[in-house]
């Protein structure tokens, strides 16, 4: 299998989730979304909004009633609702457990939020709940990795450069 081709396969782009997740606020915030107000929100064209929403109607994720006001459908609410719960697995990976700093981690897991599969989506939530629970080791699994030697070693500059991880990775268990 070619991994990398995996990246186009997503249900929806980075765009598409903004232009969805705008659509859910508005209606949200407002009852109605209207291409002007996603315009608005995403500070872009009233053109761009049009172009970008003709292909999500088209998959049926966005409808749009008589007076041109628009909302989600059933699919359309899951996907966004989906995406904006990976953003927070993502973000509390990043910096509750990756210790990256809080507005450093919102904008990466923003650009990776749509790009997680369910199924890894469910492992993220399987951790977390593992590592709350008052029965396991959470806290002492999240107590020494904060003040572990990876800190140590990344400010001391060992951590690897351009080296791929998987690469380091695989060699220690040929090597082991």
């Amino acid at each position: 299998m070619d991994t990398w081709k995996e990246f186009e396969q997503n249900v929806i782009t980075h765009s598409a989730a903004h232009h969805l997740m705008a659509i859910d606020d508005l209606v949200s915030r407002l009852g109605y979304a209207r291409v002007s107000d996603i315009a608005r929100r995403l500070h872009i064209t009233r053109g761009s909004v049009s172009i970008s929403l003709k292909p999500m109607k088209e998959a049926g994720l966005v409808l749009q009633d008589e007076n041109r006001h628009l909302r989600l459908s059933e699919q359309g609410q899951r996907l966004v609702d989906a995406v904006k719960n990976k953003r927070v697995l993502v973000q509390r990976l990043l910096s509750e457990l990756l210790g990256a700093d809080e507005q450093q981690a919102e904008i990466d897991a923003c650009k990776m939020e749509h790009l997680i599969s369910n199924q890894t989506a469910g492992r993220l939530v399987a951790f977390f709940r593992f590592v709350d629970s008052q029965e396991q080791p959470g806290p002492e699994f999240l107590s020494a990795w904060r003040t572990g030697r990876h800190d140590r070693e990344l400010e001391a500059g060992s951590a690897p450069d351009g080296e791929c991880m998987t690469d380091s990775a695989a060699s220690r268990r040929t090597s082991g």
